[in-house]
């Protein structure tokens, strides 16, 4: 369901002694991650950093009689992301408790495509240009909005964190998801996405900096701030991505 060349191929698998092994990405390659980080990027990875997701978001979701019950098991989902990020942190910050469980309870209600579950910089290595996808341990049949919050999280944290990169990193969000619509534009679940991907964005920001999983490069003082301008966005929520992205990277008061 992904673009050719975007996933390590699967070499075997042998169920008895609980081994797979897929095919190496040739170096050299860099990871999406540091490159962020080192203000390493352009518009096109991006782009398709959107196209990516949206492609397998498509078409797992014109496959979903014979998909969903497949990837009907969420146990991991609810193990490695709903506890540790969004049940953990409702319990850290009561500010946001009732915001975080409502989320919490619409996103196992939403079940529509096939969704990654770690769909995040640190999971893309870029060679020659292309973004190739790894860690599929997460997958499962859900809310595709997830996946879109989880990786806006990232650019958007990395955007408060490199100041002299926050200006292109407040464009990166449109970039990516303007490659996004590109693809899915008529998927069925496109209705109500941009309004859950912004409420998941929101729980990711805050997760990262409360919950169980913290960006390690944010310091404690980037973190208290980042915990506030999230709270005062879900006190009053954006309506548009557009006022998200614009909320999130504006520059702290002093």
């Amino acid at each position: 369901m992904a673009p050719p060349g975007s996933i390590p191929a699967l070499v075997f698998e042998d169920e008895q002694h609980h081994l797979i092994a897929m095919q190496a990405v040739p170096r050299p390659h860099e990871n999406f991650k540091s490159m962020l980080l080192a203000g390493d990027f352009t518009d096109e990875h991006f782009r398709q950093f959107g196209t990516l997701l949206a492609t397998i978001h498509r078409a797992a979701a014109d496959r979903a009689d014979e998909l969903a019950k497949e990837f009907d098991d969420r146990t991991f989902f609810e193990s490695l992301r709903l506890e540790p990020y969004y049940l953990y942190t409702a319990e850290r910050v009561p500010e946001a408790s009732t915001y975080l469980r409502k989320l919490v309870d619409d996103t196992r209600a939403r079940r529509m495509t096939l969704v990654h579950g770690d769909y995040s910089p640190k999971n893309i290595l870029v060679r020659d240009g292309r973004l190739i996808l790894l860690d599929h341990e997460v997958v499962h049949w859900g809310d595709p909005a997830f996946d879109l919050g989880f990786a806006l999280a990232h650019i958007l944290s990395k955007a408060r964190h490199l100041p002299k990169h926050r200006e292109r990193l407040a464009e990166a969000p449109v970039t990516f998801l303007t490659g996004y619509i590109s693809i899915a534009n008529d998927a069925p679940f496109l209705p109500e996405l941009e309004w859950f991907m912004i409420q998941h964005s929101l729980a990711c920001l805050l997760a990262r900096v409360a919950g169980r999983s913290q960006l390690e490069y944010l310091s404690d003082d980037e973190k208290a701030r980042q915990r506030q301008v999230v709270l005062t966005a879900m006190a009053d929520l954006p309506f548009t991505f557009r006022d998200l992205v614009d909320r999130i990277t504006a520059p702290d008061e002093a």
